[in-house]
């Protein structure tokens, strides 16, 4: 038996951080969800119960919080620079997918939410 495709998901992930255009954001922060999928060959973790042969998400998440506490203006710029991280750092990933949500944005409207969705290949 042959898996066709192989994903790695983190889901839901809750980051504090300092993203925005405004500087009241800048100041305050906000609380932001973040999800990915991380294309990867596990088949030999699976194969052989062993965490050589995937990619550790405690890792991950490490990286994806140390980018997350760097302050930019756009959420685009964050992502790129979350899936940069993420395919130099594992070279096992050879795709990401990422949504990156900022919770109650202040833009003048009732909207849970705002965000940016992008895939980042190598």
């Amino acid at each position: 038996m042959k898996a066709q495709d192989m994903y790695i998901h983190l889901n839901g992930l809750k980051l504090y951080a300092y993203h925005g255009v405004l500087p009241q954001e800048n100041r305050i922060g906000a609380e932001y969800t973040l999800n990915l999928r991380l294309k990867t060959d596990f088949s030999h973790a699976a194969e052989n119960d062993c965490l050589e042969g995937t990619v550790n998400y405690a890792e991950v998440f490490k990286a994806v919080k140390e980018e997350m506490n760097i302050p930019s203006l756009l959420l685009e710029h964050v992502i790129r620079r979350i899936a940069s991280r993420l395919l130099n750092d594992f070279p096992a990933v050879s795709e990401a997918r990422i949504t990156l949500d900022k919770q109650n944005p202040p833009m003048g409207a009732d909207c849970k939410e705002v965000g940016v969705e992008a895939t980042f290949c190598r």
